[in-house]
């Protein structure tokens, strides 16, 4: 069975940032779970999950405790849309509580994100959303982009770029921007490459300090 990303007809749907708030306004202080969650955000949960969850990370310094469980939702999420299913969570995962406060604190930035996204996100280059079997592809890349994030690295950046690529992906996805979806693509192999430059730099700090050691 094939799931599509979402819907090219019907309504417009509401704005995410207009989601976040009601979200944010229902929750308050107190923790809720990934469940809550998803029944609060509808139809449109799970990529909203997904946006979600990579929110914190979107800043240089890494969030250790996080950045694994949240990881891992986005990656079982991703592997479901990337096979054109529908997606599911464990129920262990369902039950996950986001900390007190987690809600305000984070959805009020991930608010503020959106709003700035929302004056440039809008329907182009809509074959890169519509199309299943491209849709399915943008999948593939939040899985992988997910898999790195899972990396508990206390390197600055290591989570950015993972996060900033599931972030421009669902949310082009979410407004059927394929501007978005593209820029989700540059963001990823930025990424890649700092990931290569960093694998450069310990080989050649091991490999001093390895001449150094033999005097």
């Amino acid at each position: 069975m094939i799931i599509r990303l979402h819907s090219a007809a019907g309504p417009k749907p509401r704005k995410l940032s207009e989601e976040l708030a009601d979200l944010r306004a229902r929750a308050g202080e107190r923790a809720v779970t990934l469940r809550e969650v998803l029944y609060t955000l509808g139809g449109r949960g799970y990529l909203l999950l997904v946006l979600l969850l990579a929110l914190p990370f979107i800043t240089p310094i890494p969030l250790p405790g996080l950045s694994t469980p949240f990881g891992l939702a986005i990656a079982l999420i991703a592997l479901r849309l990337s096979l054109g299913q529908r997606p599911l969570l464990s129920k262990n995962l369902q039950r996950k509580e986001l900390p007190a406060g987690f809600i305000g604190k984070v959805f009020l930035l991930a608010e503020k994100v959106l709003r700035f996204f929302e004056k440039f996100l809008r329907p182009r280059l809509t074959y890169l959303t519509d199309t299943p079997l491209l849709a399915q592809l943008h999948a593939v890349l939040m899985l992988l982009a997910a898999l790195t994030l899972l990396l508990p690295l206390p390197i600055p950046f290591t989570n950015s770029f993972p996060a900033w690529t599931i972030l421009l992906v669902a949310a082009g996805l979410l407004e059927r921007d394929g501007f978005f979806i593209l820029a989700g693509y540059v963001v990823f192999a930025a990424g890649v490459l700092y990931f290569v430059f960093l694998g450069e730099a310990a080989a050649a700090l091991v490999q001093q300090l390895g001449q150094w050691l033999r005097g």
